[in-house]
């Protein structure tokens, strides 16, 4: 395994921000951990890279402990953060050769480097030019080419598309698809499920600290079965209205956010006739309707009773 994590926690203070996570990575595989804001993603990247103590538990990367041989962890792997971390005063290229220095690279060996980063994040007809004037995606873009300068087994990207424009966000995307096609290990998280879907094998959802579940995508839709996920949008929020669409036969779950309500069902098209029948008969009109198929969103509100962003 590339990545073995053991029970890990952290605790600030009385808040435990990750509780006992335990997951394996495989070598050479794209791993996601998808979760809201504040499920303790980012916390748990932290104490992988070394840069948090955990609290309890213990993970090994390559087969270097994060508690008793950092050095070698941090040897194996390459980190991009979410915050970006780059001199805006240098060029791509001053920036990739700083970093490239930082990481013991020299010479005709970091020149090379520095070369095949920039071809491979699309950058090398704009490499002269001062990072400062780069869009938020293109310093991302140089953001992972730092992380990449070492060849590390193991990149680990911390919600790296947040923020930027769709191009960038695709031409990381497929940056993702490459690194993992010569044989890169990513762990990779995000609170976009379309982003882990594509991207991952295994996909590991996390909320409040905890991790819920892990496995393929399969596997996980699997967890709801063949449900449909129907959203509604009311004029107005309606209690009594949501306890009598939860007696309708062949409705599992009615899960409700102000306005907007949530239900799964084995077969929408039967259901919804009484949904509607349900409403008008308490005056409450229904000015939205959409139905999907069950996806990781579906998965996350069956297990959670919450919306994936919230």
């Amino acid at each position: 395994m590339a990545i073995e994590v053991n029970e890990l926690s952290k605790n600030f203070g009385d808040l435990q921000a990750v509780k006992e996570v335990s997951f394996t990575v495989e070598q050479g595989e794209v791993f996601s951990l998808l979760g809201p804001n504040g499920a303790g993603k980012s916390t748990t990247i932290s104490m992988l890279s070394c840069l948090q103590t955990p609290s309890g538990g213990d993970a090994t990367i390559m087969g270097h402990s994060i508690l008793n041989d950092q050095q070698g962890v941090k040897a194996s792997i390459g980190v991009v953060p979410q915050d970006i971390a780059l001199y805006e005063d240098l060029s791509a290229r001053e920036n990739l050769v700083f970093w490239g220095r930082m990481y013991g690279l020299s010479g005709d060996l970091l020149r090379q480097r520095v070369d095949e980063v920039l071809l491979l994040i699309g950058l090398t007809d704009r490499q002269k030019e001062r990072v400062g004037k780069y869009s938020g995606g293109m310093k991302r873009r140089v953001n992972i080419g730092v992380a990449l300068l070492h060849k590390p087994d193991v990149i680990i990207m911390d919600e790296p598309t947040v923020g930027i424009d769709p191009q960038s966000r695709r031409h990381i995307l497929d940056g993702v698809k490459t690194l993992n096609s010569e044989g890169i290990t990513v762990l990779y998280t995000t609170h976009y499920m379309e982003e882990a879907q594509e991207l991952s094998k295994h996909i590991a959802i996390m909320d409040m600290g905890e991790l819920i579940t892990v496995g393929t995508h399969e596997e996980l839709v699997q967890i709801v079965g063949e449900q449909d996920k129907i959203d509604l949008v009311l004029t107005e929020p309606a209690e009594p209205l949501l306890d009598q669409w939860r007696t309708i036969e062949g409705v599992s779950s009615v899960l409700s956010e102000n306005e907007n309500v949530f239900i799964l069902a084995g077969d929408s098209n039967a259901i919804l006739p009484q949904v509607f029948e349900a409403a008008n008969a308490q005056g409450v009109r229904i000015t939205s309707v959409e139905i999907q198929e069950p996806n990781l969103e579906t998965v996350f509100l069956h297990l959670t009773g919450r919306g994936l962003r919230d």
